[in-house]
């Protein structure tokens, strides 16, 4: 017979049943069903809208030669020589540099680069033209580098390849291993399921959102069906099939709502046009019927689906865990606990949400800066207005999102009649005063 276990403990903080640390216990089917006819409906409005809206690739249009919109190709610097500014004609060969040197400064002062830059890819491959770069360009050639060659098929014979930026290709792929292989290493499974659905997320975006928008489909419906798209794929392949997933899926799309109304109020109110610099100039001149205010809105509503995911995904576990800790807390003191939980979290998004559009905008304030603008100026400027707008707008829908998602998880876990409060429950029955009180003790309530 094997003998009674003691434990160390005094009798009296004996613990008459354990707690699971693993995932939480399927919820009641009466639940599952209450989600799913929320979900379902969404998710084939999701379905449909991308088999409505699916475009036919990225219309055709004639080339401007301007910004982007130019013929490239490959190309290598073959041979790099110093030579006297003033012995080099600027006007009849290409030059990389200030084409208007700054006032009381002359660019044929100094010593000057003539890189001979050959042709590796396309019909004029192993063509060769020399470019001339100036002291003081803020890109400068060597030999052996790899350039990214503009092609201008109207200009004379000698001016009709030109350097336009150099090749970065090696460490771009080369940084992403480094970031797909740390992913892996620390998430192990759960990482390569986060590259998969990072690789759909790109896909829906690439082939869908982008060409649609093209196409001429609107802007904000576009983004409504893509983000949803990218929402249910990445959060139910990086979560699971799960209740918990559905919750935090609810809770985003809640906020996502808030998100497209506030922005669509606001950019209409503050008379964004969302046509602000020479990408957006070149994007209307080439299909005029995009409404770019509207896309203004989409990168909105994308933007902040990042984000949000983050959040109510952290939210929803912290109330399941809570749930799983501790069955006897009602809906409130899961509320409570969750909300506790949300506002450290809401101090440290927000600001990296405004940190993060801060360092995108911040060559833009440097010349605020330097023109000694007001702040209410450099606010009504609509390049910053409209970044105000989507920083003000997605946290506004980030912090919506957190009282939302807590509240969900809290109802859906204290109104489920099968799940981790029941099992608990019911794995240590009470038989006898002492019993009862060794109970109480074992699971005190969290007070908020």
């Amino acid at each position: 017979m094997t003998p009674p276990h003691r434990d160390s403990e005094p009798q009296g903080h004996q613990h008459a049943h354990t707690h699971s640390h693993g995932p939480a216990a399927p919820v009641s089917t009466h639940l599952r069903k209450v989600i799913a006819a929320v979900l379902i409906p969404f998710a084939t409005a999701v379905l449909v809208g991308l088999v409505v809206l699916w475009p036919n690739g990225a219309p055709a249009h004639e080339r401007t030669g301007v910004g982007f919109d130019r013929q490239t190709q490959q190309g290598k610097v073959v041979s790099v020589v110093e030579v006297d500014c003033k012995d080099v004609n600027a006007a009849q060969l290409p030059v990389s540099g200030e084409t208007q040197p700054p006032e009381g400064r002359s660019a044929s002062g100094g010593l000057c680069e003539k890189a001979t830059v050959e042709v590796t890819t396309g019909p004029d491959s192993g063509r060769r033209f020399v470019e001339v770069v100036q002291p003081d360009a803020p890109r400068q050639l060597r030999e052996g580098q790899g350039v990214v060659v503009a092609y201008a098929p109207d200009a004379p014979h000698d001016l009709q390849y030109s350097v336009t930026d150099v090749n970065r290709k090696f460490p771009l792929i080369l940084l992403a291993g480094i970031f797909a292989l740390a992913v892996v290493l620390v998430g192990r499974m759960r990482g390569v399921v986060a590259l998969v659905a990072l690789a759909l997320s790109f896909a829906v975006l690439t082939l869908f959102i982008l060409p649609a928008i093209l196409q001429g489909s609107n802007p904000l419906l576009v983004a409504v069906v893509g983000a949803g798209a990218i929402m249910l794929i990445a959060l139910y392949i990086c979560h699971g099939l799960t209740a918990r997933t559905s919750v935090a899926v609810i809770g985003t799309l809640i906020s996502l709502v808030l998100i497209g109304l506030l922005g669509s109020l606001f950019i209409g109110w503050a008379s964004l046009s969302g046509n602000t610099d020479d990408n957006t100039g070149l994007i209307h001149g080439l299909y005029p019927h995009i409404d770019m205010s509207g896309l203004l809105l989409a990168g909105v509503i994308i933007g902040s689906l990042g984000v949000l995911d983050d959040v109510t995904v952290t939210q929803t576990s912290a109330v399941w865990e809570l749930r799983q800790a501790n069955p006897t807390m009602s809906a409130n003191q899961l509320y409570r606990a969750g909300i506790r939980i949300g506002r450290d979290h809401i101090a440290s998004v927000v600001n990296t949400l405004v940190l993060a559009y801060a360092g995108a905008a911040l060559p833009l304030l440097l010349l605020f800066t330097v023109a000694q603008s007001s702040v209410g100026m450099v606010a009504n400027s609509e390049l910053v207005a409209e970044e105000i707008v989507r920083t003000l707008v997605g946290s506004i829908g980030l912090v919506a999102s957190v009282p939302v998602t807590t509240a969900l998880a809290a109802l859906v876990v204290s109104a489920d009649r099968t799940g981790v409060g029941a099992e608990a429950g019911a794995s240590a029955p009470v038989r006898s005063g002492r019993g009862r009180r060794r109970r109480a003790r074992s699971c005190p309530e969290h007070t908020a």
